[in-house]
């Protein structure tokens, strides 16, 4: 009887991740200077892979300085149109990827000219309209807005907005924004983020070599950079995977510079897009208004002047970052002997599990549910916040967790020391950090309430290997 008990549990949970998710779908709008660099149509592809998982509620053919004169909403549809042939098949592993036609009556555009030039009186488009409808939907969910181009749509929808609706209106329209755009690849940015002091944005202005996005194609010294190599590509992402895969571009610039203006809306137990400073799979960004770069022709900008910032921004933070690697014998991982820290480390340290995830929906482009992975789905044994007193002995607990293709799974439990407010190592010793419930951790000694972020890594042994964490946040009082 108690197998059977078992075997309903699993097959429930099973059907749970295939049929349906309970907490609410992030709200995307894109604007995409689609046909300036081939990084677009990747980033395209990619993003329609997670179709299921994210309210796209707009996908907008942009300029930018690299495409001055032109938007292609064209290319855009293409995409759409290999879409369409591969979502029968991803309906077999999960029942929310969206009808092509759907997707293809979101496809706006933009006036097919630069910057400010496209901002201002009689300056409206199709797509900063939509902007506009969008933003006052009766939907109480931030519309996260991703910018791959130039943002200058988006700065007439917020230019009309000022101009014909009262102020009190404006800021609640306004206030549902968070804008994470690629860089300033025109000059309506820093426009917008001087005249729309509230308006949430995410971005590292100045030079494209400082920028936390680059890192999504780095390739680092002392790691292993398969992932993002143009063999690994091939293989995983462009031969043998169907429509969208046949259409996937080579590299030409950089790989998927624009992915990282969304990574952090997927729903994998670690990204919280509200919070930019808790870090995700699009990396980690802090609050403050960033020292002027100045101007340089060595610090290349694609051509955008450089403006001091006059009021604080989402931008680059850093970590500090010790990989964790297969161990031959004893331990099943031990950290690495080298350690990276800048702003770069928090969205290349989380690479190869969102490669791998890629990778893996790829596969379901083709691929019936038996023949090919999914990810696996963390649980915990006690709430997501706890709070504990000073010298107290608790415990992370990873009970419940399961695989949906019933793989084998290892545990990775750490802790995420530049969020929160106690920035200190706590010690897991003398119980090993790849143990799904880890006992004996001591709280250290404080004088004012702090904060700890745990994270639980949970990976399964398919191929590829998936990823899926759960983010325990404690709080720590005298």
């Amino acid at each position: 009887m108690r197998k059977i008990f078992i075997l309903t549990i699993v097959l429930v949970s099973v059907n749970l991740h295939l049929f349906g998710q309970s907490t609410p779908k992030h709200r995307l709008v894109v604007l995409t200077d689609i046909e300036a660099d081939p990084d677009d149509a990747q980033t395209l592809i990619r993003l329609l892979l997670y179709s299921n998982e994210i309210d796209i509620e707009a996908i907008i053919a942009t300029t930018s300085v690299h495409q001055k004169s032109r938007v292609a909403p064209e290319t855009i549809h293409e995409i759409l149109d290999a879409y369409g042939r591969v979502q029968p098949n991803l309906l077999l592993h999960h029942k929310d990827f969206p009808e092509a036609a759907h997707l293809k009556s979101l496809v706006s555009k933009g006036l097919p000219v630069y910057g400010m030039e496209g901002v201002g009186d009689g300056k409206d488009s199709e797509g900063s309209e939509l902007i506009i409808k969008i933003l006052e939907k009766n939907d109480d969910r931030p519309v996260h807005v991703s910018v791959w181009g130039g943002p200058n749509t988006l700065a007439q929808a917020l230019w009309k907005i000022r101009e014909t609706r009262t102020k009190k209106e404006a800021e609640k329209l306004i206030n549902k924004m968070m804008v994470y755009t690629i860089s300033d690849q025109d000059d309506s940015g820093s426009w917008m983020r001087k005249e729309f002091p509230g308006l949430a944005y995410i971005v590292s202005p100045g030079s494209y070599a400082n920028a936390t996005w680059r890192a999504i194609n780095q390739v680092v010294e002392g790691i292993d950079n398969t992932t993002i190599s143009n063999e690994w590509l091939a293989t995983n992402i462009q031969q043998g995977h169907g429509p969208l895969g046949s259409l996937y571009p080579d590299v030409a610039y950089g790989l998927e510079g624009d992915t990282p203006s969304w990574l952090n809306v997927i729903p994998n137990g670690l990204n919280n897009p509200e919070h930019p400073d808790w870090g995700g799979w699009g990396g980690r960004y802090e609050l403050y208004t960033p020292e002027f770069q100045g101007n340089s022709d060595s610090r290349f900008t694609g051509g955008v002047p450089m403006e001091p910032e006059t009021r604080p921004i989402w931008t680059n933070a850093e970590d500090t970052f010790s990989p964790r690697v297969f161990n031959q014998y004893g331990r099943a991982i031990r950290k690495d002997t080298v350690a990276f820290s800048d702003n770069f480390v928090t969205l290349w340290r989380w690479r190869d599990d969102f490669q791998n995830d890629f990778a893996a929906r790829m596969d379901w482009t083709v691929k019936n549910f038996e023949n090919a992975n999914h990810p696996p789905v963390p649980a915990l044994g006690h709430p997501d916040k706890f709070t504990v007193k000073s010298g107290e002995v608790f415990s992370l607990d990873a009970s419940g967790t399961y695989d949906p293709d019933g793989d084998n799974l290892s545990y990775w439990w750490f802790q995420y020391k530049e969020v929160g407010s106690y920035q200190k190592d706590i010690d897991f010793r003398p119980y090993s950090e790849n143990l799904y419930n880890v006992h004996t951790i001591e709280a250290p000694v404080v004088q004012k309430p702090e904060t700890v972020h745990f994270i639980l890594r949970v990976t399964d042994k398919g191929t590829p290997a998936l990823s899926r964490y759960k983010r325990v946040i404690v709080t720590i009082v005298p």
